[in-house]
């Protein structure tokens, strides 16, 4: 019988890199059953004190262009949204409603990110895609569970170390980013990567220095 490895995989709409990752998935090793967790990214930044790409101008136009780079390289359809970062929250609520089904995930991120589509301003097409009507996706979003289960499942990302998106979580390590497919894979045929040589160390090295803080 073939090992089934639980993993999640944490995600925000805003992210372009976690829609670079969701379209290379083909590429993971066959053994893992990932199962989307929608997050709010800007709740892993408050948490961990932590700006985002699009929040420090030079880093905004260089993660763009790195998108639409990488995702010419591997030949994904891409587009930018006419705004970002924008606010993602009613379609995190909406997929939280959901269930997050990966159906329903790649439709939300082929809409945004492969079409470059507007979230707030293009709202009925966007729960349409989902195959949610207009009366569904007001209750989903306004749903206090709805809103709690959003706001847990960042608390809970965040209580495992995660601080970023996409994440992919799975034997209690967390592998960030779309580029980390490889290292992912190459953990699954060594679970015992990081107990030895300069993995190991890698864990315990000490801060030699800290940067003041600015009040």
């Amino acid at each position: 019988m073939t090992e089934c490895i639980p993993a999640r995989w944490y995600f925000d709409l805003v992210s372009p890199f976690a829609y670079l990752h969701l379209k290379r998935f083909g590429e993971l090793h066959p053994t893992l059953d990932i199962e989307p967790v929608p997050v709010l990214f800007a709740g892993l930044l408050k948490h961990w004190d932590n700006k985002g790409p699009a929040e420090l101008a030079p880093k905004r136009l260089h993660t763009y262009r790195s998108c639409v780079w990488a995702a010419s390289q591997h030949g994904i359809p891409f587009r930018m949204p006419p705004r970002h970062p924008f606010n993602p929250l009613h379609g995190q609520r909406l997929l939280a409603g959901l269930g997050a089904p990966r159906a329903a995930v790649e439709a939300a991120y082929d809409f945004i990110w492969g079409e470059g589509r507007d979230l707030a301003a293009e709202w009925p097409l966007f729960y349409a895609r989902l195959g949610v009507d207009g009366e569904r996706a007001a209750a989903l979003i306004g749903d206090p569970q709805v809103k709690q289960a959003l706001i847990e499942n960042t608390a809970a990302a965040a209580a495992q170390g995660v601080f970023g998106v996409p994440t992919l979580a799975f034997r209690g390590q967390n592998f960030w980013g779309s580029d980390t497919i490889a290292w992912a894979n190459a953990f699954i045929e060594n679970p015992r990567m990081f107990d030895s040589g300069e993995m190991k160390r890698a864990g315990e090295i000490e801060v030699g220095a800290a940067r003041k803080e600015v009040r």
